[in-house]
């Protein structure tokens, strides 16, 4: 009997993640925008987001192995996000680009999810990533362009 074993991504992904907060760096993750996503409408381009997933700019982060959850700020209103591990495309330190990319996974989609407003704390800063830096309080327009990851996937 054949053995599965689960993805590495998520793996990878929260150990790209903690390296990033153990260097003082700010995590960045860059996800196909689908159906399954659950993101504010209006943010994602071309079908794909950036999102930071710092400390200052989340809260209740949780990366489990099929979806990374959280609650930010957009607009100055709280969100919860829904990100399927399979959905991001890389994760990254914003400073310098070092990360990882990773093929996309396309699968079959789902129902439409709903974008709810959470309860959280204003940790004061977006999770979008807008390019440049951002001091807390300042917050994302929907219509300015994202920094896209110059991080390529090498075959």
């Amino acid at each position: 009997m054949p053995m599965t074993t689960d993805s590495t991504r998520p793996y990878l992904i929260r150990a790209i993640y903690e390296w990033c907060i153990d260097q003082g760096f700010t995590p960045h993750i860059a996800v196909i925008v689908d159906e399954r996503v659950v993101v504010p409408q209006g943010y994602a381009q071309d079908g794909q987001i950036v999102l930071n997933l710092g400390p200052e700019a989340t809260n209740n982060l949780a990366m489990a192995n099929d979806a990374i959850t959280f609650q930010a700020r957009f607009g100055g209103k709280a969100h919860s996000l829904l990100i399927p591990v399979a959905n991001v495309l890389a994760v990254y330190a914003r400073e310098n680009g070092q990360g990882m990319a990773f093929e996309p996974q396309l699968s079959e989609p789902a129902a439409s999810p709903e974008v709810s407003s959470g309860e959280g704390e204003d940790r004061g800063d977006t999770a979008v990533d807008q390019g440049g830096d951002q001091s807390p309080g300042d917050e994302a327009a929907p219509d300015t362009p994202s920094r896209r990851s110059h991080l390529t996937i090498i075959k």
